[in-house]
Formats: C-alpha cells, sequence, structure tokens
C-alpha cells in the first residue's frame, strides 16, 4: 500500500522491498495480485526482493509470528521456493494449475499482469559465517542462482561480498542463466553527520528503537552502517560497488530523515553521477 501511493506521486524511481520477510507467510495468489497491480501503477518500476524472515533463533516475536499465521519455522524455505515459482506462473502463464507441497490451485486466471516481463525477483541472504557451516552457506548461493534474478543483502563485509556475489553468477551460469543480468543489492543504513561518534550514537538510538534494545551489536553495526562525513558514507558505497554491487540502497537513521535525504543528495550522490551502478538513485 505505501509503495501504491509513492508510485502515484513518482515517475522514474524504481520500487521495492528490502526483504519481504512475511513473503512465506503470504497466499501467494493473493501476492502476485497485489504486486502485478503494482507494477501495473507504476507502469513497470517494481522490483520484489523476498527472505524466509525469522525464526525461533532470532527472537520470541518471531515464533509468535509464526504460530499466530499457523506457519512452522521449518516451512520457510520451502513456502519460499514454491511462492515464488508460483508468482512467476501467475504472472505469465494465462492459467495455472498447481499441485505442491503447501499450495493447490486448479485453472487460476490471474489479471492484471505486470507490465514487466518478468517483474525482478531477488533473494535476500545474509549467512552469518560464524553461525553457519560452509555446506549451508553454498545451499543457499545456490538457492539464490536458480530462483532470483539477484541477490540482496545487509551487514556483510566487503571481500565476503565479493566472494559471495561471484559464485552466485558462477552458480547462475552453470545453469545455463544470463549471470551478467544479475542484480546485487546491499542494504546500508547511513547517517550523515561531521561528528562521526554523533552519528554513530545517532544511528544507534534509531535501530535500537526499530530493532530492540540488544539486536544490534557494535560489529554488526560497523557492518551495516556508513556514518559520519559525507566522504565517509562515500568511501563506503565505493568498497561495495568496487566488490560488484548493482544496487545500493540508503536507508537514514537519523532524527531528521528529510535533513539526511537533503544532505545525501547535495553532498552524496554527486560523487556518484557518472556511476551506472547508482542509476537507481
Amino acid at each position: 500500500m505505501t509503495l501504491s501511493a509513492i508510485a502515484a506521486r513518482t515517475q522514474r524511481v524504481r520500487l521495492g522491498t528490502i526483504c519481504l520477510a512475511s513473503f512465506p507467510l503470504r497466499d501467494p495468489i493473493l501476492m502476485a495480485l497485489q504486486w502485478a497491480s503494482l507494477d501495473m501503477l507504476s507502469h513497470g518500476r517494481t522490483v520484489l526482493a523476498v527472505c524466509i524472515g525469522g525464526g525461533p533463533q532470532d527472537g520470541p516475536q518471531f515464533t509468535h509470528e509464526l504460530a499466530v499465521m499457523g506457519v512452522q519455522s521449518h516451512e520457510r524455505v520451502g513456502r519460499l521456493l514454491e511462492g515464488v515459482t508460483l508468482l512467476r506462473r501467475l504472472w505469465s502463464e494465462e492459467r495455472v494449475t498447481h499441485a505442491g507441497k503447501y499450495y493447490r490451485y486448479t485453472d487460476v486466471e490471474l489479471l492484471p499482469k505486470p507490465v514487466q516481463q518478468p517483474v525482478p525477483v531477488l533473494m535476500a541472504s545474509n549467512p552469518k559465517e560464524d553461525r553457519v557451516e560452509p555446506a549451508v552457506v553454498d545451499r543457499i548461493l545456490r538457492r539464490v542462482a536458480r530462483y532470483g534474478d539477484g541477490w540482496q543483502t545487509d551487514a556483510t563485509p566487503v571481500d565476503t561480498f565479493r566472494t559471495r556475489f561471484d559464485t552466485i553468477r558462477t552458480y547462475a551460469a552453470c545453469q545455463g542463466r544470463d549471470a551478467s543480468q544479475f542484480e546485487s543489492c546491499l542494504h546500508l543504513m547511513v547517517n550523515i553527520n561531521n561528528d562521526r561518534e554523533q552519528a554513530y550514537r545517532e544511528a544507534t538510538t534509531f535501530l535500537t528503537s526499530y530493532y530492540g534494545t540488544g539486536a544490534i551489536s557494535r560489529e554488526r553495526t560497523e557492518l551495516w552502517l556508513a556514518y559520519g562525513p559525507p566522504e565517509a558514507v562515500i568511501e563506503k558505497i565505493h568498497a561495495y560497488l568496487d566488490a560488484g554491487c548493482t544496487t545500493p540502497v540508503l536507508r537514514f537513521v537519523a532524527p531528521n530523515l528529510h535533513d539526511q535525504l537533503q544532505r545525501c543528495i547535495a553532498e552524496v550522490l554527486p560523487a556518484f553521477c557518472t556511476d551506472s551502478a547508482l542509476r537507481c538513485l
């Protein structure tokens, strides 16, 4: 609903999600209808990014959410992959009959169809190397290469970002897909302030309020956040562009978001005015 309101007030910017964590909880037909309608309203400017959402290991609020929606935690990956497959069929085929593990539909005609054929669907993932076995990380990257049109991540070290995106493109090419068309989207928190320590304090206050006390560690924040004078923010964005990032998404974390946006336009974006990687900004 928010994106549709923005679609009505804009003409050029792409409209998308940062890790639609509720995707495994949504009915694919309703989701396909809503997103196709948004793509129509925006004249084909949407990019959908989805993920498996949170599980019990991420906090009690996620356990409660899953219970309320009647979804088991171990079902999240399967629902994500089956749901993405269904969306693509509903958006492109005249009528769809599907008998899967989680969803069953007979002779479904979905209208309207989206303007974009196909609608880009990014798979969001950020497995932590100190918490996830290498074999599991590899399985996740293969999943992105097979089911996604790109990869979305955050709080990922630059070298890890480069290695994982290279791996995803290699796996995609092995499956006969055009890896050169794959997007890599970085979700980067930003606070522009000439006083670097004040920028950090403002950002962590914002993030703690949003995600809850204890959810944001110093180590994670340093990875997640570009903060300080414009030069420091520019330097961090450039590091990821050099590592292969095609679509940086800047999220301002500060008391006055309007001021942050204006400083970004005036003092950060000019550094990338000739860089095609920031075309979406």
